[in-house]
């Protein structure tokens, strides 16, 4: 049986990955809501509520691959958006 996730994938480049543990969780959050949808839905469920990639690969029916490049690409947008 053939699984549609890649639920072992992780982004091996931390340091291209914006650094937001400087930003309050409340600051997070509202940032978060800022984003284009397809960015936002990961974003929150990532950042925000702390879940899992796999769980939200999952719930979003999209690869982990995505996904990562999704969050990359929203810290990346709440990272522009605060001067950082």
């Amino acid at each position: 049986m053939s699984s549609n996730f890649d639920l072992d994938l992780s982004f091996d480049d931390e340091a291209a990955s914006a650094d937001l543990s400087a930003v309050s969780a409340e600051e997070t959050a509202r940032q978060v809501e800022l984003l284009p949808v397809a960015l936002r839905e990961v974003a929150r469920a990532i950042l925000v509520d702390g879940r899992t990639m796999s769980d939200v690969s999952q719930a979003l029916s999209i690869r982990q691959s995505e996904l990562v490049t999704r969050l990359h690409r929203a810290k990346q947008q709440i990272a522009e958006n605060l001067g950082l």
